[in-house]
């Protein structure tokens, strides 16, 4: 359920299946083997190609569900709840968690992208978002944010716009498959030439809502703006963006807040990265406890993803 869409904004099922379709399970050999086509039907908000400025619902139906892979974990914990083991009725946490959560993000954020698209480009022509695999496991990619095109994210099966790092880690994605096991990495996000002032002082930062999105997704463990952790290890000196006239406006010389000053933006390109740990549930045996609070062991069945990156890139 989508509210807040402003009415007459054109959209299809057309519109939505787009960025569903990059996220669907089974595009590729390094994803999980689900076979989901993963289509959208809308049931309202809609009529005659256009936006009602209702609340706009959308349903998926899965297909390809084998619930018996799952049923060693009803009572052999996978994703055990921070709540002590004992008290049964909170046991499972398994499938809010879930990497298929997700599935409902690109669906839900594709009528607002379209109408937000229309109307940023008529307010600030040339605006773009756009978003890629920088780093799996420990291969690290070579990539000039200000020059990556969405032809070079989907390139390749990792949606990394470096073609040699992307080589690199397919192997070791399919690798840790082999093995049993999962990889985890960052993903950056760029949006260009976004307006200024966007974005509140004091509790509603940019950039904290931002973090609020991105860490409300399955598996992502890190936020990072602009020089983030990194700059940590330079001095103000450093790390100051200076001011300069170009082209008639006010810009920064460098971008080490990744475009978010104060909480607010500044007109200049926002940057940001999103780490993802590596997908929970495996092939490999690990160590774990029953719900009777036996030691055990789990090696779990059913079709997972072992890298979650190149299908969390269209969130």
């Amino acid at each position: 359920m989508i509210d807040g869409c402003p009415p007459r904004i054109p959209l299809s099922e057309d519109d939505i299946q787009r960025e569903l379709d990059r996220r669907r399970p089974g595009q590729s050999a390094i994803t999980t083997t689900r076979d989901e086509a993963d289509h959208c039907r809308i049931l309202s908000g809609v009529f005659e190609g256009q936006t009602l400025g209702t609340p706009i619902s959308i349903i998926v139906m899965n297909k390809d569900a084998r619930p018996d892979a799952y049923a060693e974990m009803k009572s052999t914990y996978r994703r055990p709840t921070p709540i002590s083991p004992t008290k049964r009725s909170t046991a499972f946490a398994i499938g809010r968690a879930a990497a298929a959560l997700p599935r409902g993000r690109p669906s839900a954020a594709s009528p607002p992208v379209p109408s937000r698209a229309k109307i940023l480009a008529d307010l600030f022509p040339g605006f773009e978002l756009l978003t890629y695999v920088n780093h799996v496991y420990d291969v690290s990619a070579t990539i000039d944010p200000d020059g990556v095109t969405l032809e070079q994210v989907e390139a390749n099966a990792v949606r990394c716009p470096d073609p040699v790092a992307a080589e690199k880690m397919v192997a070791a994605i399919e690798k840790a498959r082999a093995d049993g096991d999962s990889l985890g990495g960052t993903i950056t996000c760029v949006a260009r030439r976004t307006p200024a002032g966007l974005g509140e002082p004091v509790f509603d930062k940019l950039e904290a809502d931002l973090a609020k999105a991105m860490l409300s997704l399955p598996a992502s463990k890190g936020f990072e703006i602009g020089s983030g952790f990194a700059g940590t290890r330079m001095r103000g000196s450093e790390h100051n963006d200076a001011f300069e006239m170009r082209a008639g406006a006010v810009h920064t010389t460098t971008n080490h807040s990744g475009g978010v000053q104060g909480g607010i933006s500044n007109g200049e390109d926002i940057l940001f990265r999103v780490a993802f740990k590596p997908t929970s549930t495996i092939a490999r045996e690990q160590r774990t406890v029953t719900a009777a609070g036996e030691e055990t062991t789990l090696a779990a069945r059913g079709r997972h993803d072992p890298c979650v990156l190149p299908r969390a890139v269209p969130m």
